[in-house]
């Protein structure tokens, strides 16, 4: 699943528990009480109202693709932060079954696509009721490893060159270090997430929402498999997103976080450090590093739902579409008229087939000619081939059509 960068040891073999208390991981939440709550909550309240207002805004034929669309994102970025850089055109040939010969590249792209199952199952519905329990986070890291090349459930010990191969969904038998943090023992794993999901499950909306950052700290200080921590919490924080904001899957967080990786290393960094004074909370753990994280976490969440409403802006979206399909037409790589039928579709959200000639003016075999066109450039698609169009987002095309949302393609 690949380390990260994580400087993982593994120290003992055998499962070892040292009988550490649950409340080693507290504060699990910012309490009532807190000076920090207030400010909190009101960021809580500001993404809840942003994320129900975007998805509001979006016709229901252009959830679906771009639904899609941002799983390519999430799985992009949530690799880039564990140092795997698979270009998102790669990820959408993967989809393809088409592999690099390079297998090194390949394996990344095997990687990308078990992502993106995971979290199509997630946005299904797999994990509702279920993302903060250890079943679910096991399940999570089961799907997810068994669908990797054998490689990538390879761990290397940095200082005994021991390779380690990680069972996918299995709870780790070894003592883990990561920075400067001292994992809780194998044998303490289960205890500590028995604790986790009972807390985190128990949450109402404003809470879950508030608690969302500190569920993802904590399930990376608990540590609970071998690796894959940090990738099962981002899966695990969307998951939990879903379901309490009702996303429809239209966002994610991991772009944002990519994007300030460093920052919210060093966050997680911080909220792994006990109680700095009498001031700071009343858990082991401090409280005023768990507030910074949560208020980071949060505008982060509330930045990239700013970013994804202003790419899809009905008018700024069309105009994109439509100066490149312009563009494609001039250059002779799609018919004339092929613009027209993109602008239908954009304008209605969908368009039944037998309307493509009434569109455009022309005979029915001329209009299937044109539609056949832009369905080989992956710019449309259908259930079924009598079934209406509808839009989809090629990663290739994205630094046209949605500017900033990846890096620019490669070649």
């Amino acid at each position: 699943m690949g380390a990260g960068g994580e400087d993982i040891k593994a120290d003992i073999s055998s499962v070892l528990d040292r009988g550490e208390a649950v409340s080693l991981m507290e504060p699990l939440s910012i309490g009532e009480g807190s000076r920090y709550r207030s400010r909190l909550t009101d960021l809580a309240l500001e993404l809840a109202q942003k994320s129900a207002g975007f998805r509001r805004s979006l016709p229901p034929s252009l959830l679906s693709s771009l639904a899609d669309l941002v799983r390519a994102m999430n799985c992009y970025y949530s690799n880039l932060i564990e140092g795997h850089d698979t270009h998102p055109v790669d990820i959408e040939r993967a989809l393809k079954n088409d592999y690099s010969k390079d297998t090194r590249k390949r394996d990344l792209q095997l990687e990308a696509k078990a992502h993106i199952a995971v979290q199509k199952w997630i946005d299904g519905g797999g994990l509702t009721g279920r993302a903060v329990t250890s079943d679910g986070i096991r399940e999570v890291h089961r799907r997810f490893g068994e669908l990797l090349p054998d490689d990538l459930l390879q761990v290397e010990d940095p200082t005994t060159k021991e390779r380690i191969r990680m069972a996918p969904g299995e709870l780790r038998g070894r003592d883990v270090k990561v920075g400067r943090h001292l994992a809780i023992s194998p044998g303490a794993v289960p205890r500590f997430l028995e604790r986790f999901g009972r807390v985190y499950g128990a949450l109402g909306k404003t809470d879950a929402i508030l608690s969302s950052a500190a569920a993802h700290h904590r399930l990376v200080w608990i540590h609970p498999f071998l690796d894959g921590n940090g990738r099962v919490a981002r899966l695990m924080s969307h998951a939990m997103l879903l379901e309490t904001l009702d996303t429809g899957a239209v966002w994610s967080i991991a772009r944002g976080l990519a994007r300030n990786v460093e920052a919210y290393k060093a966050h997680l960094a911080a909220c792994d450090l006990p109680r700095r004074s009498d001031l700071d909370g009343r858990g082991n753990l401090s409280e005023e590093a768990l507030a910074e994280f949560t208020q980071f976490f949060l505008t982060t969440c509330i930045d990239q739902v700013s970013f994804m409403e202003g790419l899809v802006q009905p008018d700024h979206l069309r105009t994109r579409i439509l100066l490149w399909a312009e563009e494609e037409i001039r250059l002779g790589n799609l018919p004339p008229k092929s613009s027209h039928i993109l602008e239908a579709v954009l304008y209605r959200g969908e368009l039944p087939r037998g309307d493509a000639a009434n569109v455009i003016g022309v005979g029915e075999r001329h209009a299937r000619r044109i539609v056949s066109s832009l369905v080989d450039r992956g710019v449309l698609t259908s259930e079924t081939p009598r079934a209406p169009l509808r839009l989809i987002f090629p990663a290739a095309l994205a630094s046209r059509w949605m500017p900033g949302l990846f890096p620019d393609a490669r070649g």
